[in-house]
């Protein structure tokens, strides 16, 4: 697989009917390593590895409806109050990150209200606060970690 502009992270690996599979962290089982996959692991383990976000607050691939329509948002991180911090949109590396990705996002966020967004496609990744009373946006250089000591 291609190299990413993440951190070098451990992962397992394992071959089965000449198709490989990677260990989802989250799901806890082998997924198809695919490249939007391979992107998606290393968000995983960015959040959890160096932004410190625990692995029990955080989802990865489940449906959401909107409009009636039954879509899929690739990775969520929760807060310990069950709000929702974080909604990340992964696309394969030879994906260009286009306007129609931020609104793919955009319109996921308008069901689930996190206030940070991220888009990446593992080669380039764009961040950006919401602020929903000036219904606008920011772009940030990063996500800041979740402080968790303002939930105890």
């Amino acid at each position: 697989m291609q190299k990413l502009n993440f951190p070098v992270f451990n992962f397992r690996f394992k071959n089965s009917e000449n198709k490989v599979a990677i260990f989802d962290e989250i799901r806890k089982k082998f997924v198809l390593l695919t490249p939007e996959e391979w992107v998606r692991q290393h968000v995983v383990h960015y959040l959890i590895s160096v932004k410190k976000h625990p692995k029990t607050l955080i989802n990865v691939e489940k449906k959401v409806l909107q409009n009636g329509i039954s879509k899929r948002y690739d990775v969520v991180a929760f807060r310990p109050d069950g709000s929702i911090y974080l909604v990340i949109e992964c696309k394969a590396p030879e994906v260009k990150l286009t306007q129609k990705v931020f609104d793919q996002l955009a319109q996921y966020n308008f069901i689930l209200n996190a206030t940070y967004l991220m888009v990446t496609n593992g080669l380039n990744h764009y961040f950006c606060e919401i602020n929903v009373e000036q219904s606008n946006y920011n772009f940030l250089t990063d996500i800041p970690e979740l402080n968790l000591n303002q939930f105890e």
